[in-house]
Formats: C-alpha cells, sequence, structure tokens
C-alpha cells in the first residue's frame, strides 16, 4: 500500500476523539476473539466486528481501501503463515491449533484508531505460543520508547532487538504508520532500524505501531487473491497492534477497553 505521509500534530481535544474510536475498535476487537473458534469461518469472525461497528454508526477505513481491487471487509484475518491482509471468507474454517490474527479499523468523528492481535485457537505449538508472546512484547518494548525528545529509530530499534533476541524475525516490507483524520499518516515507523535516528516524537503525534513477526524469515510473499501476505517459506507469522499518542507523561495506548491507557505502566510488566 502507499499512502500520504503528511505528519499531523493532534491537540488533546482531537486526542479525546482517537481515544473513543480506539474504545469501539478494542470492543470491536474483543467480539471477533469471542468468535474464533473452530468451526467458524473467517467472514463470521469479521460479521462480529462489524456488528460493533454498526451499533455504533461508524466504519471502517479497510472497508474499499484502494489496491488491485478495494477491500472488501471491515477486517483483515489472517491465519497461520499469513501475517497480514487476510480476507475474511465464507468458506475459510478455523481449526483447533491455529493461529490467528484480526486486524481492524475505525473511523469516528473523521479519526481513526487501528488495532490488531494474534491468538491460538485450543491447544497450539509451542513455537506458535512463543511466537504470539515475543509478538506482544515486541510491541511493549516499542511503546516504551514512544516519549517526546525519543526518535523514530529508538522504537523501531527497540522493536527489532526484542524479536531478534529471542530468534525471531520482522518483517522488512511492512510499517508501522502515523494515523490520524487517515489511515496511513507519516511517519512511517519500521520494525528495524537505528537509534537516535529518524523523526523526533512531540506530544500529539499517533502512531499505529505495529510489529509482524515471522519463525523462518524476514520475506513475504502475496497470494493469489493479490491481498493476503504470507510467509516465503511458510512459516508462522503474529501481528499486535496498537495506536498510541505520544504525550508529555509518556506513551498512551487509545486502542484499549479499559482505563489503563499508560503505555509505559502495561510495558514495564512484560
Amino acid at each position: 500500500m502507499s499512502w500520504d505521509r503528511q505528519i499531523t500534530i493532534k491537540t488533546p481535544q482531537e486526542l479525546e476523539i482517537m481515544r473513543e474510536a480506539g474504545k469501539i475498535n478494542a470492543e470491536a476487537l474483543a467480539s471477533a476473539r469471542a468468535a474464533i473458534q473452530p468451526g467458524a469461518t473467517t467472514a463470521d469472525v469479521n460479521a462480529a466486528a462489524e456488528a460493533v461497528l454498526k451499533k455504533y454508526g461508524v466504519y471502517s477505513p479497510f472497508k474499499n481501501y484502494p489496491g488491485p481491487y478495494p477491500y472488501p471487509a471491515s477486517t483483515c484475518v489472517s491465519i497461520n503463515d499469513e501475517l497480514v491482509h487476510g480476507i475474511p471468507s465464507k468458506t475459510r474454517k478455523i481449526k483447533e491449533g491455529d493461529i490467528v490474527t484480526v486486524d481492524c479499523g475505525t473511523v469516528y468523528r473523521g479519526f481513526v484508531a487501528d488495532a490488531a492481535f494474534t491468538v491460538g485457537v485450543g491447544q497450539i505449538s509451542e513455537v506458535a505460543r512463543k511466537l504470539l508472546e515475543v509478538t506482544e512484547g515486541a510491541l511493549y518494548a516499542g511503546i516504551r520508547q514512544m516519549k517526546p525528545g525519543n526518535r523514530v529509530g529508538d522504537i523501531s530499534a527497540a522493536i527489532q532487538q526484542y524479536v531478534e533476541s529471542r530468534g525471531f524475525h520482522v518483517t522488512r516490507e511492512y510499517t508501522g504508520h502515523g494515523v490520524g483524520r487517515r489511515m496511513h499518516e507519516g511517519p512511517q515507523v519500521p520494525n528495524y532500524g537505528v537509534p537516535g535516528r529518524g523523526l523526533l516524537l512531540r506530544p500529539g503525534l499517533t502512531i499505529a505501531l505495529e510489529p509482524m513477526v515471522l519463525v523462518g524469515t524476514w520475506q513475504t510473499r502475496i497470494l493469489a487473491d493479490e491481498w493476503t501476505v504470507a510467509s516465503a517459506d511458510g512459516s508462522l507469522t503474529a501481528h499486535f497492534e496498537h495506536t498510541i499518542a505520544v504525550t508529555e507523561d509518556g506513551p498512551v495506548i487509545l486502542t484499549l477497553l479499559g482505563e489503563d491507557e499508560s503505555g509505559q505502566k502495561r510495558a514495564s510488566g512484560i
């Protein structure tokens, strides 16, 4: 995907709107998570999230997003070796032992929230369990760096070091990104980088931070549907994402259901 790299600094009032968008998005993802059961289809998972969006009268920026053809759903539902952009299907059934990633966006009062998770279905392999743990941990390692005075490279390097020190690989082809009135704004935030380099972080900057981690290789391929991205070697993948605001008091996670929005507090336990 290509997008406008314009960087926007949000006012406190705009951050409040984004927090409301984030709560709705979190509720949609919680509903999607509850729908992930053996025998359910990926379309069932998408429908569960869409029902929440409909309840609030909002929509997902994913639907009709331009690409090889307009993206046809409100969520991306990807399984096992599929890293991102999996198209929900009425015929694709979830099985015991799968790991399933759901990515969802919400537009509320003109502002976007974007988040994702990966979850295991029933009993999963030890490799899959470790992959999920490391990918979520990498997200919070990156969040810890999202404070004024740091740079984008500090975030990227923290994610890369966390993942690679645990024997996994970060994607080189897909990145985190600024988010606000557009789903994709600047800055681009790769999952690898050099500390001290890149854009200086300022209060009011909002980023959808999304480590995407692969077991066997960082390389990926596009499947025949022209949207789904999978690992090049067929190995397992995982993806966790939150929308986070840089504030004077440190990072604030905007895409949580509850009131604990402090990225520093949550990250300190990883």
